[in-house]
């Protein structure tokens, strides 16, 4: 059944046309994921099917009796209602109290807030949860959801995939995270340039075909062009000699990337780190944290000793009031922890990312803000320019001139993220980098960090982000200790369901002591801190091996390749290679069984 229907649709704001004589419709059932660059129309289109913006120019239909739920970027809530009264309504207590859909909302969305707190009491982020949390609980026929995933956390954001993917009502959703699309979409449209492109699948398969659909362009081009070539020859030259016609196929996915090297050289941007950082990069030694300060709020580690070393690309995940933020500023060294021992190497060069925005000046334009850092850096073999840099980060043209003063939150978020970038740091701490980023510009920045030779430590709830970034992850479970996840947001996301983790929260107090005793105490039996400790820095010895024999056996084939023509020395390097490798599988077999009982 069509629920909404656009014919000829058209809008602008100002001399910029956002949507061009756009006509489709949105079947029940349906599940669009919308994407596009920041100012393309995403929130334009979707305002225009809910029907809370009028087009200036075609007609949108809606079939009678349409029931819409609609999330826009802005709330309506009042102020001086509970959010009892926003979430709930008028429904009695034993009513939604005996729901157990209600009560799975509830628990996931406004878990951490009082359901007799007043609207205008609460944060940004919890006024957002609850205008949510009122959406999912009332019955729909199309839901639209404009960046749902703002203010969740990685276990929020999973949960709200699931609940979307099991709601009968048709979907149509604005967002950033790649992974949240490909979760929940089964259609993508992209909005560009006024027009809505249509694809099939979410946001895995849209790539795909968005390339090939490149690749198709590419060669209508390059056909066009040769069939130019052979009539200006013909002209010239008299009757055309027989050819045979060109033929093109379309190539299967795997034919896309088929020739495609990966999107980091690990061994050298490991290298390279090296280089620039030595052997010392974070060394925490029986280090005591609390997010409030010496014996403060929220416990975060307690005695914890880890070591982050050059060219790591962490990812720190845990809930919302972890004390991921708060490890990054004992890291950055803006926070001292209670007691033990943080060392810093002496060729630490940091750049750190919070989530305050720094002043800038109003004034100045957004070029010259980025080349009184720098006026050119080196990324990886290539030099780029600072208007390069800007370009690739959403900053086109006459964008580059604006003054400061006139830019966006998101914008100064890139701007600050560029300057960062532009001081040429070897060691970067991002506090959630992803903040307001078209998945274009996600795009770019991923492809700027994979260039980028240094250490990584990222805090993101851009899922999809996270695990393209970096190489392994690191969560805050609540026991004061730093817990190495070798399966990923997927095993974090398993043992928070278990109930093996804590929350920060388990461990606050005014003193902060005894409920960190009792979350240690409730949490299952397992290694000691100690054990803990010990076999962190047996895996790291283990790590430090495998890149010693990997450098070994890149040294090793190099020698083989100039000694073709000598045989005995050829059979000599041969068996050394060979025990090399027995001693590498010996010895990744080891580090798998550690990672393996750390990750139990």
């Amino acid at each position: 059944m069509n629920l909404v229907n656009l014919e000829s649709v058209s809008h602008a704001y100002g001399p910029k046309p956002l949507l061009g004589d756009v006509s489709l419709g949105i079947e029940a059932g349906d599940r669009i994921g919308v994407v596009g660059r920041n100012g393309d129309g995403k929130t334009t289109l979707i305002s225009v099917i809910a029907a809370t913006v009028k087009p200036h120019g075609g007609r949108v239909t809606h079939t009678r009796g349409l029931r819409i739920g609609f999330l826009s970027q802005r709330d309506d809530l009042d102020p001086a209602h509970t959010v009892r009264q926003v979430v709930l309504g008028d429904r009695a207590e034993h009513e939604w109290a005996g729901d157990q859909a209600v009560r799975e909302i509830l628990a996931n969305l406004l878990g951490d807030i009082e359901l007799s707190a007043r609207v205008g009491e609460l944060s940004g982020g919890e006024r957002r949860r609850t205008a949510l949390a009122r959406i999912l609980i009332e019955e729909h026929d199309l839901v639209i959801l404009d960046e749902p995933t703002n203010h969740l956390d990685i276990e929020a954001i999973a949960w709200l995939a699931g609940h979307l993917s099991a709601r009968r009502s048709a979907l149509l959703v604005v967002t950033h995270d790649r992974w949240f699309l490909d979760a929940v979409s089964t259609r993508t449209w992209e909005v560009v340039d006024g027009t809505v492109q249509r694809y099939e699948g979410g946001y895995a398969a849209y790539v795909l075909a968005k390339a090939e659909r490149a690749r198709v362009a590419q060669a209508t081009e390059e056909r066009r062009q040769n069939l130019m070539r052979k009539e200006i020859a013909w002209l010239r030259r008299g009757p055309p000699a027989r050819t045979s016609k060109p033929k093109f196929r379309i190539e299967a996915a795997q034919a896309l990337i088929a020739d495609e090297p990966p999107a980091r050289n690990t061994v050298e941007l490991v290298k390279f780190a090296s280089a620039r950082l030595g052997k010392t990069v974070y060394d925490l030694g029986d280090v005591t944290l609390h997010a409030g300060g010496p014996g403060q709020g929220p416990l975060v580690l307690d005695r914890c000793t880890w070591q982050f070393g050059p060219g790591d690309r962490v990812g720190l995940i845990g809930v919302n009031g972890s004390g991921k933020s708060s490890l990054l500023r004992l890291l950055a060294d803006s926070v001292k922890p209670d007691s033990g021992k943080v060392v810093r190497g002496k060729t630490v060069r940091l750049a750190h990312l919070s989530q305050e925005l720094a002043e800038l000046d109003p004034g100045r334009r957004v070029l010259e803000t980025v080349e009184e850092i720098r006026k050119f850096i080196q990324v990886g073999k290539r030099e780029w320019t600072a208007s390069q840099l800007l370009e690739r980060l959403g900053f086109r043209g006459d964008a580059q001139w604006k003054v400061v003063g006139d830019l966006s939150g998101g914008e100064r978020r890139r701007l600050q993220l560029l300057r960062l970038l532009m001081d040429d740091p070897n060691v970067l701490l991002l506090d959630e980098p992803t903040n307001d980023l078209d998945i274009e510009t996600l795009n770019e920045l991923e492809d700027l960090l994979d260039a980028w030779p240094g250490t990584l430590i990222l805090v993101s709830h851009d899922r999809y982000f996270l695990e393209r970034v970096t190489d392994r992850c690191v969560a805050l479970l609540g026991d004061g200790s730093l817990s190495l996840l070798p399966g990923g947001v997927d095993e974090y996301l398993q043992r928070r369901s278990s109930g093996a983790a804590l929350t920060a929260r388990a461990g606050s107090s005014a003193s902060g002591a005894a409920p960190a005793a009792e979350a240690r105490e409730a949490a299952p039996s397992g290694p000691s801190a100690k054990e803990l400790r010990e076999s962190q820095k047996e895996l790291s010895r283990l790590e430090r091996q495998l890149d010693k024999i990997s450098g070994r056996e890149a040294t090793l084939h190099a020698a083989m390749a100039d000694s073709a023509s000598d045989y005995g020395r050829l059979a000599s390097l041969d068996a050394e290679l060979k025990d090399l490798r027995a001693q590498k599988e010996s010895i990744e077999l080891e580090w798998m069984e550690l990672a393996e009982r750390l990750g139990e």
